[in-house]
């Protein structure tokens, strides 16, 4: 019987080439007078899925602070939840609200989140 030796093909583990992270975007909900508490905590929990406490919290804080962070993620979901704010449209419950709330996006710092 003899013993052949058998050479294994080398299998290097090969370090994944790390994917570039695209930095994070804050999406911000500025603060106006034309939109109701009520207003506010419905389109966040409709476009955000934010249960009506943490969405209260957040209106609270762009009512008293002028802008709240509503979400931090990609750029290009920033952008779509932005939009997406922009055409919620006017506050029923206010007969002076003319259109949607203002939203802007900006680079979250540091990129940890």
């Amino acid at each position: 019987m003899s013993m052949d030796t058998v050479t294994l093909p080398e299998t290097k583990t090969k370090e994944k080439p790390k994917q570039k992270r695209q930095p994070p975007y804050h999406v911000i909900l500025l603060n106006d007078d034309d939109h109701t508490y009520e207003y506010v905590i419905r389109m966040l929990g409709a476009l955000f899925g934010y249960p009506p406490e943490k969405a209260f919290l957040l209106a609270r804080e762009v009512d008293t602070k002028g802008r709240v962070i509503v979400d931090t993620t990609t750029k290009e979901r920033a952008e779509l939840k932005r939009d997406q704010i922009h055409a919620f449209g006017p506050d029923p419950l206010l007969a002076r609200s003319k259109g949607s709330m203002s939203a802007i996006i900006e680079p979250a710092e540091g990129g940890d989140e």
